[in-house]
């Protein structure tokens, strides 16, 4: 009788997964943009590659890599990476992922980063819950929103974590992306598609993942062309946020 083999699948899903899921980074080598806080003279970089870890805050735009530099901190410094949504997180979940880091910490000696999405989401209650387990060093707290942590979070809260400022990538950044998933894909493009490409996903790399992966589908066994890269991107819409700071910027 054949067993399973579970390397096969699970290659097999990776190769069925979306691109932007594919090309998410595992380590700072591959990570593309934020030089103004990866750079290599830069604190946090070095704080990564000398095992400090401390709680953080990352906030920007969408699609800009704030939870791929999470996984990649976690798995640099050897951590657990546990996600939790905050949209469907609440009090009762969070004291147990305390519990459990207490737990691995105590056991395992091993250190746990504790990554809420959508941070700002959380009631004030619910970041109460976290701010001695990040005082005393039971979980590193790791957080992404693109709200301003200033007004989205509490005071007692940003006392205990360090944050970072996310910003688009530029072109030259998207370009080396798209250049990188397209030997993924196994196709090719023009020039001017993958320049529109950039435009069009006005720094978000997830956004430009996700046409380009939509021109390869359209293009089939040819070169992707301008003309189906404008086919398959659309408008662009413009980003809004709470207090409408996106439509100035």
């Amino acid at each position: 009788m054949n067993q399973p083999d579970f390397f096969a699948a699970a290659a097999a899903r990776r190769r069925e997964a979306p691109l932007a899921a594919r090309m998410r980074p595992r380590d700072l080598d591959e990570f593309v943009g934020q030089r103004e806080i990866l750079g290599p003279d830069k604190p946090l970089r070095r704080a990564i590659e000398a095992d400090r870890l401390f709680s953080f805050i990352f906030y920007g735009p969408p699609g800009t890599g704030k939870t791929s530099l999470a996984r990649i901190i976690a798995r640099r410094t050897g951590s657990e990476f546990v996600v939790e949504k905050a949209i469907s997180s609440g009090v009762a979940e969070l004291r147990a992922r305390l519990r459990e880091a207490a737990d691995r910490l105590g056991l395992e000696g091993r250190r746990t980063v504790l990554f809420v999405d959508e941070i700002h989401r959380f009631s004030r209650n619910q970041q109460d819950v976290l701010l001695d387990a990040v005082e005393d060093g039971t979980v590193v707290l790791g957080a992404a929103l693109v709200e301003n942590p200033h007004y989205a979070l509490s005071d007692a809260l940003l006392s205990r974590v360090r944050l970072f400022a996310f910003r688009p990538l530029d072109e030259a950044d998207l370009r080396v992306l798209l250049g990188r998933a397209l030997g993924v894909l196994g196709a090719a493009a023009e020039e001017g598609a993958l320049e529109h490409i950039g435009r069009v996903a006005a720094g978000d790399a997830r956004q430009a993942l996700n046409i380009l992966e939509m021109a390869a589908a359209a293009a089939g066994d040819t070169r992707i062309g301008l003309e189906t890269a404008v086919a398959v991107s659309g408008v662009r819409e413009l980003r809004y946020d709470r207090e409408g700071d996106n439509h100035y910027d």
